[in-house]
């Protein structure tokens, strides 16, 4: 059997070289974006000769597609029985499109593939979120303009400012009443983490103030070669603009030498999805899950 364990930051180095050697674009290959978030998904990893393995124990045994290289057949096959002992199919997700043809080549007829447009990341153009420029970013230069009517600055994140982020997160979670809502639970301990591995995990961050109080931040870093990810964004809705102008700041700040930026999913919420389409998105990288019979 496969020796699973829960992520540790002391893990950051191996799964980097193996999620290097993959450079794939999807949010979840991304280390911090794994330790961050692996409580939300009840995750465990480990390591299968040159593959990074990760694997949601939430509703039985669900492996996202590994990162690494060598033979694909004996790993799917490992995968297969691991999840078969557990009395479960081998189930296999962050599929993209382009790799439905390994399946295709190594496994006919042996699976089935659905897909949830929800759990698509919105790739965009770093350039085009840096400038805005064009006609259909009209809007957004709007609401920039008018926020920029505000006694606002924009500085990248340091230590100094990891406490008031967290209180200025905190407290849109309290307002909301968010304690039933389990994904926005996990989203308080993903910012902690950020927090306390910046560092370590070679975070940036980006942080505005109007009037000398905080009112919106940021975090992201690297997927991959060309790929950099928007991790948490949070700001004043009550000010306009607030969301363009820390979006619009981080992406000149952080993404520079980066061809694209990861927003991530929209979760199937109508408003986020509404924001997301409402920054032109270049593609949408589709996640496929398949499941063995």
């Amino acid at each position: 059997m496969l020796d699973f364990k829960i992520i540790e930051l002391s893990d950051r180095q191996w799964i980097n070289e193996l999620l290097k050697l993959s450079d794939f674009r999807g949010c979840e290959y991304n280390f911090s974006n794994n330790l961050a978030w692996h409580r939300l998904y009840e995750t465990q990893i480990c390591r299968y000769k040159d593959f990074y393995i990760s694997c949601s124990r939430k509703y039985g045994m669900r492996f996202t597609f590994p990162a690494g290289r060598g033979d694909y057949k004996d790993l799917f096959l490992t995968l297969k029985k691991e999840a078969e002992e557990e009395n479960s199919p081998l189930i296999v997700s962050s599929v993209t499109n382009d790799k439905l043809a390994l399946f295709e080549e190594l496994f006919p007829d042996m699976y089935t593939v659905s897909c949830d447009e929800a759990d698509s990341d919105y790739i965009y153009e770093a350039e085009k979120l840096q400038t805005l420029s064009g006609k259909k970013y009209h809007q957004k230069r709007n609401h920039l303009a008018r926020f920029h009517e505000n006694n606002w600055e924009y500085h990248d994140m340091t230590e100094k400012d990891f406490d008031e982020c967290i209180e200025f997160a905190a407290k849109s979670y309290n307002l909301d009443n968010a304690y039933d809502d389990e994904s926005r639970v996990a989203e308080q301990f993903a910012i902690n983490t950020f927090m306390t591995c910046f560092g370590e995990l070679e975070l940036k961050g980006g942080v505005i103030t109007v009037d000398g109080r905080l009112e919106a931040f940021t975090i992201g870093d690297g997927i991959n070669s060309d790929t950099f990810d928007i991790h948490i964004e949070k700001a004043n809705a009550d000010i306009q603009g607030a969301y363009a102008a820390i979006n619009n700041e981080f992406a000149k700040s952080a993404a520079n030498g980066y061809t694209y930026i990861n927003r991530e999913e929209d979760l199937g919420l109508e408003g986020l999805r509404k924001s997301k389409h409402s920054y032109h998105p270049a593609f949408m990288l589709q996640k496929n899950v398949v499941t063995f019979k």
